[in-house]
C-alpha cells in the first residue's frame, strides 16, 4: 500500500515524462500500478501543462494524491484545442478516472424549431439531432418554458398549431381560429404571402426584434384605419396588445441581453452546484441546476473549468457566457468554443449572475437534505431488512400486461444518489406462453438480467413487486447464480390494498410490515412505485405502437417507408380507413394500385 503512494517515485516518473512530453495541443492520461487511468486532461501545450503538476506544494492535497500514485503517462497530440477538448470529454465519459471532476449529463434540452421547407411552416418543441432546412431556437431548461413561448406566440402572430395530417383535411376553421390564436391558412383565412410574414415576425420576435416588431404592427393598423379596413385594424391592436403585455412581463435586466447563458457557482460542505440560466432575445427560457462529482479540494475555478468543458462539447453554445467567477483556462475555452467568457462586476448580467449563484446555493441546500434524508433511510433500511452493508444499488422489478397482450418486465435502479435513469431496464416477454403467469414472468426478466451481470452492475438489494409465492419463484430461477451478499425482498399489498401497509418478505424470516408512515416505509414505497410508474409507461407505448401499425402491416406491399408515409399524412390508421383512392393517392410513393389495395383491404 505505500508503494502504492510513494510521492517521491510518482514524482521521477513525471520528470521523465516532461522530458519527452510534446509541445502541441492534445491530452495526457496519467496512470497507476495497475494501468488504471487516475486523470484525463487537455492543454494547448502538453509538457507547459504537465510541468505544474511537479510543484508538488502547490497542488491541492487531491491531486498530491494523485501524483504519488502516478506510474505511467500517455500523450495523444491532435490538431487544435478544440479537437483536444471533444477528445478529453469522450474519454471522461468513457473511463470516469478517479481524479478528475465529473458531470452527470444525460439531458436533452427542447428547442422550438421551424422547417423552411414547408408550404405554411410551423413552430414545434424539438428535441435531438439538428437538421439541415430547419431553424431553431433555444434551448430551453424545460417544456414548459417551450410551451409559455409558443402561446405567447399563438397569442401574437396567429400560426397555426395543428398537425400536418388535420391542417390538409380540413374543410372549416377551428375553434383556435374563433378564439383569435390562429389565422387559420388551412381553409384560406389568411394566403400564403400574409402567413409568411408572420412567420417572419415570430422569427425576429425569437431574435429579440421586438421595438420593429411593434413598429410595423403599428403602422399597418394606421393604414388599415386609413383604408376603412377596421376589421384588420382590430387584429392588429390586439397583436400589439398582446405583444406589449410580453414585454411588460419580462423582467427588466434581461431586455437587452441576445443570447448569453448565465452560470452561477457555489460549493459548500465539499459538494457543489452549478446554476444555468438561459436567456434569449431578452426572456428567461429557464434555469436548471447540475451537481459536479468528485470536486473535493478543488477551487471553484477548477470547477466551473471542468463544467464548461463538459456541459459545452455536447450541447450548444451562445452568444456569450456569462459567468460568476472566471473559470481555469478561459482563454483555452474561448479559443476552444468560439464564444466569449464574460465576468461581470457591475450592471444587469452581474445581478443575474449573482441571482445564479443564489439559486445554485438554495439548490444544493436542497440537495444535502435530500441525500440526507435518502442515506438516512438506507442505512435504516440496512438494519430493518439485515443487510452486510448500507446499499449502493437498489433493483426494483415489476411487470405489466393486459391479460397477457403486450406483456413486459421493468426494472429500475435507485442509489445513495436517487434514481439512475441511464441504468433502467426493459424486458419483452419472449416465451408468448407465460404472459398471464407473473411468477414465469419475473423469472425470465430476472434469468436475462443475471446472465448479463458484472462486478460493476452488481446489485445489493432485489425489490420484487409481489408476496411470498413472487419470493420463492425468484429464489428458485437464480439459485444457479452467485447471490452471495445479494438481498432479495419482496413487498406485498397491505390490508385493503392500502398503501403503507405493505408486507415485506425474505427468505428465512416471518414477514413483516414497517411502522405506518415511517420514512423507511414511504422511501420503500417511492422506489416500489416508481418501478410500477416505468412498467405501466413502458407497456403502454408497446401497446400504442403495436396498435398505431399492425392493420398496415397485414397489408401486402407497404413497407415501413409506406407505413411511416401514410401515418405522417392522416396521423391514425382510423383516419387511413376513411381516405378515398383519390386521397391515399396524393402521398408521394402510393401509386393507383397501392391506394386501392389499400382501400379494398379497409372496405372489404
Amino acid at each position: 500500500m505505500a508503494r502504492q503512494f510513494d510521492i517521491k517515485l510518482g514524482l521521477e516518473i513525471l520528470e521523465r515524462n516532461i522530458k519527452i512530453a510534446p509541445q502541441a495541443p492534445g491530452v495526457y492520461r496519467m496512470l497507476d500500478e495497475n494501468e488504471k487511468v487516475l486523470y484525463v486532461g487537455k492543454a494547448k501545450n502538453i509538457k507547459k501543462r504537465i510541468v505544474a503538476y511537479s510543484h508538488i506544494n502547490k497542488l491541492p492535497i487531491r491531486l498530491q494524491r494523485m501524483v504519488a500514485q502516478i506510474r505511467r503517462m500517455e500523450f495523444i497530440v491532435v490538431e487544435n484545442e478544440a479537437k483536444a477538448l471533444l477528445l478529453e470529454n469522450e474519454l471522461i465519459k468513457k473511463l470516469e478516472p478517479k481524479y478528475n471532476i465529473l458531470l452527470k449529463d444525460d439531458k436533452t434540452f427542447p428547442y422550438l424549431s421551424l422547417n423552411l421547407k414547408d408550404e405554411f411552416p410551423v413552430l414545434r418543441k424539438y428535441r435531438g439531432a439538428k437538421k439541415s432546412g430547419y431553424k431553431y431556437f433555444g434551448p430551453f431548461a424545460n417544456v414548459l418554458a417551450v410551451n409559455n413561448v409558443l402561446d405567447l406566440l399563438q397569442k401574437v402572430f396567429g400560426l397555426r398549431s395543428c398537425s400536418d395530417s388535420n391542417f390538409k383535411n380540413r374543410e372549416r376553421a377551428c375553434l383556435q381560429y374563433q378564439i383569435k390564436r390562429c389565422c387559420a391558412p388551412c381553409v384560406g383565412k389568411t394566403s400564403r404571402e400574409e402567413y409568411l410574414k408572420l412567420v417572419n415576425e415570430a422569427v425576429d420576435f425569437l431574435e429579440g426584434k421586438n421595438a420593429e416588431i411593434q413598429a410595423h404592427m403599428a403602422a399597418a393598423m394606421e393604414e388599415a384605419s386609413r383604408n376603412c379596413d377596421f376589421e384588420t385594424a382590430i387584429i392588429y391592436r390586439d397583436r400589439i396588445k398582446a405583444l406589449t403585455g410580453v414585454q411588460q412581463g419580462n423582467d427588466v435586466e434581461y431586455e437587452n441581453i441576445r443570447s448569453s447563458d448565465v452560470i452561477g457557482i457555489y460549493t459548500a460542505h465539499n459538494r457543489c452546484c452549478i446554476e444555468v440560466f438561459f436567456i434569449r432575445a431578452g426572456q428567461n427560457c429557464g434555469n436548471i441546476a447540475f451537481f459536479p462529482k468528485q470536486t473535493e479540494d478543488s477551487s471553484v475555478e477548477e470547477i466551473l473549468e471542468a463544467f464548461l468543458s463538459r456541459f459545452y462539447t455536447e450541447h450548444q453554445t451562445p452568444e456569450e457566457l456569462v459567468v460568476s467567477h472566471i473559470p481555469a483556462e478561459r482563454v483555452f475555452l474561448e479559443q476552444a468554443f468560439g464564444v466569449k467568457i464574460n465576468f461581470y462586476q457591475r450592471g444587469a448580467k452581474a445581478k443575474i449572475a449573482a441571482n445564479a449563484v443564489k439559486n445554485a446555493k438554495e439548490a444544493l441546500e436542497r440537495k444535502i437534505a435530500l441525500d440526507t434524508s435518502i442515506l438516512n433511510n438506507l442505512k435504516e433500511m440496512q438494519q430493518v431488512f439485515r443487510l452486510d452493508k448500507i446499499p449502493q444499488r437498489i433493483e426494483v422489478y415489476d411487470n405489466s400486461h393486459i391479460q397477457g397482450s403486450y406483456a413486459v418486465g421493468a426494472m429500475i435502479v435507485a442509489t445513495p444518489d436517487g434514481f439512475d435513469k441511464k441504468a433502467y431496464r426493459t424486458f419483452n416477454i419472449k416465451n408468448a406462453e407465460i404472459t398471464n403467469d407473473d411468477f414465469a414472468m419475473m423469472k425470465e426478466v430476472l434469468t436475462r438480467r443475471f446472465d448479463k451481470m458484472t462486478a460493476e452492475n452488481r446489485p445489493d438489494v432485489i425489490l420484487l413487486d409481489g408476496g411470498l409465492g413472487q419470493l420463492h419463484a425468484v429464489h428458485e430461477c437464480l439459485k444457479n447464480y452467485d447471490l452471495s451478499e445479494i438481498a432479495i425482498i419482496a413487498i406485498s399489498k397491505g390490508p385493503e390494498r392500502n398503501a403503507g401497509k405493505e408486507f415485506y418478505h425474505q427468505a428465512g424470516r416471518q414477514s413483516f410490515a414497517l411502522p405506518f408512515a415511517s420514512p423507511l416505509a414511504f422511501y420503500m414505497q417511492t422506489i416500489r412505485d416508481e418501478a410500477h410508474r416505468f412498467a405501466i409507461g413502458t407497456h403502454r407505448k408497446k401497446r400504442g405502437k403495436s396498435m398505431k401499425s399492425s392493420l398496415l402491416d397485414e397489408i401486402e406491399g407497404i413497407g415501413s417507408d409506406r407505413k411511416k408515409k401514410l401515418l405522417n399524412y392522416f396521423g391514425s390508421v382510423e383516419q387511413i380507413k376513411q381516405a378515398s383512392v383519390a386521397q391515399l393517392q396524393k402521398i408521394s410513393g402510393i401509386s393507383k394500385k397501392t391506394a386501392e389495395k389499400i382501400f379494398n383491404y379497409f372496405h372489404n
